[in-house]
């Protein structure tokens, strides 16, 4: 059994996750933790926590890839309504506190239980004027094992992972509560925020940005996971993407100690798999311009394989309101120090995604040389 490695979001690499799980691949899924929206927005702004929504995503991707439907994961998938009377929130919230949920009544009691507590000791931690509005459940139950577990992310993964039944992992790249993502933009002006990132301006967009870093507490590197790094030490594969490139994907490296144990494998593939489509991070760039981005964020002499889709016709495409990434003008010189692989990696039936059940195979082939390649059409160069 192939074991994978995979830097990035909670769902930019989902279709490629569920894949790889299906195909029998042993995956760690390593995530941010600096999240600063959404659902991690009210979580960390109250209780002054580590970002939970790309953990619990990852988690879900994996009980999906896994087969793992069962009540228990269709119960953390649950959100509460976009209500916006709080008098009514608090009544839905109670509802799943005190155990009324029929999904709850369909599972063994110590699940029951366990998931019971974990809720209630969320709600004995939150005030009165917590934004419970589009609320994750799975974010709530997870926050709970959290803060029962004196502050130990790691141990409220596995149990999270248990209660579900899951075989893969997900670790946050760094356990540090207090991380907050900064981008330095070309003109020298920053963005700070995740959130603020990933929802750059056009014009902020078009400027693009220079390079991304983690302030920690006092302003210090986030120190990396000791956990995510046992993982790179064992993986077969490392993979880097798809998803955010900025914010979810190279902000790793910043994550001290993450580039010294990628570094401390050398025999391990490292690939890189660039995006099918531009997002306000990346306007205007190719896949050689986030090559060479890589490279500046601290993954300099990292990587080994890039899987780049390839662009079959000579003019400008879009598809969701996004331009396709091109492969650049210099790609090519990236050869001359790693293996690309330029081939339609786009999903015939769904644009602008990728083709999960293809990558999976191209990376399995690249674990194993020996094995067959994906398709005749594929170009390494």
């Amino acid at each position: 059994m192939n074991r994978i490695v995979m830097f990035g979001g909670g769902s930019g690499s989902r279709d490629i996750t569920i894949a790889l799980s299906q195909a029998g691949w042993d995956v760690t899924r390593i995530v941010p933790a600096w999240d600063s929206g959404g659902s991690s927005k009210a979580l960390r702004e109250s209780l002054g926590i580590l970002a939970m929504g790309d953990i619990r995503q990852a988690l879900m991707t994996l009980a999906h890839g896994e087969g793992r439907l069962s009540n228990v994961v269709r119960y953390f998938n649950a959100r509460l309504s976009e209500n916006p009377d709080p008098t009514a929130l608090r009544a839905e919230f109670a509802f799943y506190v005190r155990g009324a949920h029929p999904l709850l009544r369909t599972l063994p009691p110590e699940v029951r239980r366990a998931i019971v507590d974990y809720l209630g000791v969320f709600e004995a931690c939150i005030g009165p004027d917590f934004d419970l509005c589009r609320g994750s459940i799975g974010n709530f139950v997870l926050t709970g094992a959290y803060l029962a577990h004196q502050r130990d992310i790691n141990r409220a993964i596995l149990v999270f992972r248990a209660l579900c039944g899951i075989g893969g992992h997900v670790w946050p790249s760094t356990t540090d509560d207090a991380v907050e993502l900064v981008a330095d933009l070309r003109d020298g002006r920053q963005v700070r925020r995740q959130d603020h990132v990933t929802r750059l301006s056009g014009e902020q967009a078009r400027t693009g940005i220079e390079r991304v870093h983690l302030h920690g507490e006092r302003g210090r590197a986030p120190q990396a996971n000791p956990t995510a790094l046992e993982a790179i030490g064992r993986a077969d594969v490392i993979a880097f993407g798809p998803g955010s490139f900025f914010t979810s994907t190279l902000a790793h490296l910043a994550v001290d100690g993450i580039a010294r144990a990628l570094a401390a494998v050398p025999d391990v593939p490292k690939v890189f798999i660039a995006n099918i489509l531009q997002c306000p991070e990346t306007i205007d760039r190719s896949a050689a311009d986030l090559l060479q981005a890589f490279d500046q964020g601290g993954g300099a002499g990292l990587l080994s394989h890039a899987l780049v889709n390839r662009g079959w016709v000579p003019f400008e495409r879009m598809a969701h309101g996004q331009r396709y990434l091109s492969e650049g003008e210099s790609l090519l010189h990236q050869a001359e120090r790693l293996h690309l692989l330029v081939d339609d990696f786009e999903d015939p039936w769904q644009r602008g995604r990728h083709d999960a059940q293809k990558v999976e195979m191209t990376l399995g082939h690249i674990a194993d040389p020996a094995s067959e390649p994906t398709a005749s059409a594929m170009m390494w160069l």
